[in-house]
């Protein structure tokens, strides 16, 4: 299981658009995606339960991978967060 905190650097936040991008990476994966925001936990190919956890700009979450490729996973989703989702 890897642990990571990770904050929000894209101005808009979570958003519909970051949020489908998200849980799109998330369904290429055999691992387990969770994302903690304030001690709500949601899937993380769950558009509608990352847009739920209202992760605006600055605000931190934890991204929570396991199973088979978590390592693969953690990268690409880190990637989406520090490439800004590709927005700005």
């Amino acid at each position: 299981m890897i642990e990571k905190n990770i904050k929000i650097k894209n101005k808009l936040g979570l958003h519909a658009r970051p949020a489908a991008l998200l849980a799109q990476t998330v369904a290429k994966f055999q691992s387990k995606v969770s994302i903690v925001k304030n001690g709500q936990e949601v899937d993380g190919d769950s558009i509608l339960g990352i847009m739920m956890l209202a992760a605006e700009f600055g605000s931190q979450i934890r991204v929570i991978v396991d199973g088979k490729d978590e390592k693969e996973a953690i990268e690409k989703i880190e990637e989406l967060f520090t490439k800004k989702f590709e927005e700005e």
